[in-house]
């Protein structure tokens, strides 16, 4: 029986294909292990949203090899996608599988096709395949792939191609079938979920597909990466109404200054911005709302820079993603004059961090002394062998009980801070 092992970076789009590729290669026949020495096929679902991912690409691929020179390695997702031709010239991996292509790759093995990386502009329909059990006490659904914008720093749509969304029927299909299996909580993923539901003949709303999830028997649903544009009143009021939706928004804004979202092609304003954070914090009681933030965009002056650290000092976020921009050749940024230096970078960086960290604080503080629903998950946390898990406003909390509620959905009370102060402690309400 030939044996595998499949790592997987970047977002969370890509870990359910991996789950995916991992049931389907299961199904044919191989076995999935853990340890790269015992396995016959080394698989890298890759990242390459930046060039430090790519590094890591590389450097996982060279890691494997150095563990087990007899082992084939794989190489798929975005880097296989944009890099094809680098990765094969170099041969630095056995096998180069485009995104496309994944869900094929027993036969190409079997083909013994060391190169099938299509034009991913040539598909225009999504490629659905159920999947039965995931790794994780939360189950994600793919819902839709690509993007349809163009912002200047992004090369994602080039490896992800257009928007196709998932068909209605075939989403509830996999949210039941996971609820069917003992899942509590279902995340919706993709490249852009707020463009779902617009490549059909009569186009469709993301909130066309959550008053279908509503119906559903799953207990909780929780929503991916937003464009602001994408969330609207009657959008947040009808999440604000549901049962089943947790409050829990990560806002793709990249910026908080006007000029530097124009350079990037994003097209809404910084008073937009405020105006939608405003109102999710006015119908939501400690609803968690976090962000992506790039600093060092080409062209960022101090003054930018300045506008964008005040008005997200103001920003009644929760919590920061910040990281620093990196150029990818092909895209309009990677031609823009006034390229900061990597020093600039990590200095600004390190400032939104602080301011982060500051609001985060505050966030967890604002939540103790109330009551929050979380679902336990299978295994204790490693620093303190305590259950851990996740409240519906996406906390992490932990807490000092018996195994038998792992894996479980309870009620309960946080109590205060645990010992370093990046996650709550909290007791179990009996019913």
């Amino acid at each position: 029986m030939k044996k595998f092992i499949i790592k997987t970076l970047g977002c969370k789009t890509n870990q359910i294909e991996s789950a995916l590729i991992a049931e389907i290669m299961t199904n044919a026949g191989y076995k999935e292990v853990i340890k790269t020495q015992e396995a016959d096929y080394y698989i890298l679902n890759s990242c390459s949203v930046t060039h430090i991912a790519d590094g890591k690409n590389l450097s996982y691929l060279r890691r494997a090899k150095r563990e087990n020179p007899n082992i084939i390695t794989i190489l798929t997702g975005c880097m296989a996608q944009l890099e094809k031709d680098d990765i094969v010239k170099k041969n630095l991996a056995d096998y180069v599988i485009g995104n496309h292509e994944k869900n094929d790759i027993v036969k190409i093995l079997e083909k013994n096709q060391n190169i099938a990386v299509s034009d991913i502009f040539e598909h225009v329909f999504f490629r659905y395949e159920k999947i039965h059990q995931i790794h994780r006490t939360r189950a994600s659904v793919k819902i839709q792939d690509g993007c349809n914008n163009r912002c200047s720093y992004c090369t994602i749509p080039f490896a992800r191609g257009k928007n196709r969304s998932n068909s209605i029927e075939n989403i509830i299909e996999q949210i039941n079938l996971f609820a069917q299996n003992g899942y509590y909580e279902t995340v919706l993923t993709g490249i852009h979920i707020g463009q779902w539901g617009w490549d059909f003949k009569e186009k469709k709303s993301l909130k066309n597909l959550l008053e279908k999830i509503e119906e559903t028997n799953i207990n909780r649903y929780r929503l991916g990466s937003l464009n602001p544009l994408e969330l609207n009143e009657d959008f947040i009021e009808f999440l604000s109404e549901s049962n089943k939706f947790c409050p829990h928004f990560h806002l793709s804004l990249q910026s908080v200054c006007d000029k530097t979202l124009k350079s990037m092609n994003r097209h809404y304003s910084t008073s937009q911005i405020f105006e939608l954070v405003n109102l999710i914090n006015s119908k939501f009681d400690k609803a968690f709302i976090g962000s992506d933030i790039i600093m060092g965009f080409p062209d960022e002056a101090g003054e930018d820079f300045e506008i964008t650290r005040q008005n997200l000092n103001k920003l009644n976020l929760s919590r920061i993603h910040v990281f620093p921009y990196s150029r990818r050749k092909g895209t309009i940024a990677d031609t823009m004059p006034n390229q900061i230096p990597e020093t600039i970078k990590k200095e600004r960086c390190k400032i939104i961090q602080e301011i982060s960290d500051k609001k985060y604080f505050e966030f967890l503080k604002a939540n103790i002394g109330s009551e929050n629903e979380v679902i336990i998950e299978k295994k204790r946390d490693k620093k303190t062998n305590l259950l851990k898990g996740v409240t519906k406003n996406y906390i992490n909390v932990l807490i000092n009980d018996k195994d038998e509620f792992k894996d479980k959905l309870q009620k309960v009370y946080i109590t205060g801070f645990s010992q370093d102060n990046t996650k709550l402690l909290a007791n179990i309400l009996c019913n």
